[in-house]
């Protein structure tokens, strides 16, 4: 009888490219197959429709992913003008078509301009946003739409890259939580014409960029030449907080921290989140009391709050 290979305790984040027409829980689950690990989340979804930047956390890892959904993410996406589709995507079924005259470009930058700064978004129906404890896209499949309350995002940057006829090649810097396919959407209703996402590449995610990404088929070659060739492909957690200000913390205060106590840290920052460290090892995240302690808020290696 075949015996499946044991699990491991594997610590560290993957950058994957992911590709195209694969959920974002089938591409976690390939990779995490291919390190054997016992433990693994990806850090929010892409569509199928979608490619790019899917950060993987696994083991303690995990511990941080919260801090990567909650980041800011970056996007270049195809929109075609003069379609509507029921999803706001090309997987929807056509629900209108209109004629694309010739656009002004002066035109098009203002509108453009418009979906800059704070907006208010109405999630999609197909979506993965619950409505009394089912995702909105298991409704929408059962022909049903339900009232939804608009959520406020921001659009730092909403770059036009090319303008060909009817397509639109735009990047996009936005807050969590921003539906691209709800940009396009409005874009082209603003315009007068309807418009859905044909494309979509996430490039950023947080401190992360496309650069750093390795692709399924790389991670395969890895892992054919063994695990440990496999495990330098591992960024360490800590890499998620390179933006955040760092703690370093003595033996003494570590050994208090660990025990779940707030400390003082002298020349610690005033507010805010921070990342815990001793000098050779991260310990975990923190975040700074009104009173001007660090109290520990995620440890790892078991020492967690």
């Amino acid at each position: 009888m075949n015996r499946r290979p044991p699990l491991r305790d594997v610590h560290g984040i993957v950058l994957l490219d992911k590709p195209l027409g694969l959920t974002s829980n089938a591409a976690l689950q390939a990779v995490k197959r291919l390190f054997r690990a016992r433990k693994a989340g990806h850090t929010g979804s892409l569509d199928p429709l979608a490619s790019g930047l899917l950060p993987l956390c696994f083991g303690d890892a995990t511990k941080v992913s919260a801090f990567l959904l909650d980041a800011d993410k970056r996007y270049r996406v195809a929109v075609l003008l003069g379609v509507r589709t029921t999803t706001g995507d090309a997987e929807g079924a056509v629900i209108e078509r209109r004629t694309v005259p010739v656009l002004d470009p002066a035109q098009l930058q203002a509108v453009l301009q418009r979906f800059t700064g704070p907006l208010l978004q109405v999630p999609p129906m197909h979506s993965a946003v619950k409505h009394h404890g089912q995702p909105l896209y298991k409704l929408a499949h059962q022909g049903l739409e339900v009232a939804r309350e608009p959520r406020e995002v921001i659009v730092y940057e909403l770059r036009l890259l090319r303008h060909d006829g009817d397509r639109l090649e735009l990047e996009i810097a936005c807050s969590k939580g921003t539906y691209i396919r709800t940009l396009a959407e409005e874009i082209g209703a603003a315009l007068g014409l309807g418009a859905h996402v044909v494309e979509l590449r996430r490039t950023a995610a947080g401190p992360f960029h496309a650069g750093q990404m390795v692709t399924l088929a790389q991670l395969e070659a890895a892992a054919a030449q063994g695990l440990s060739g496999l495990d330098t492909l591992l960024l360490p957690m800590e890499a998620a907080l390179a933006h955040w200000p760092a703690v370093c913390l003595s033996e003494d205060l570590a050994r208090y921290v660990r025990q779940g106590q707030a400390v003082f840290v002298p020349k610690a920052p005033t507010q805010g989140w921070v990342k815990l460290h001793t000098a050779d090892r991260f310990l975990g995240v923190g975040r700074v009391l009104d009173d001007g302690r660090v109290a520990p808020k995620r440890l790892i290696g078991g020492a967690g709050t």
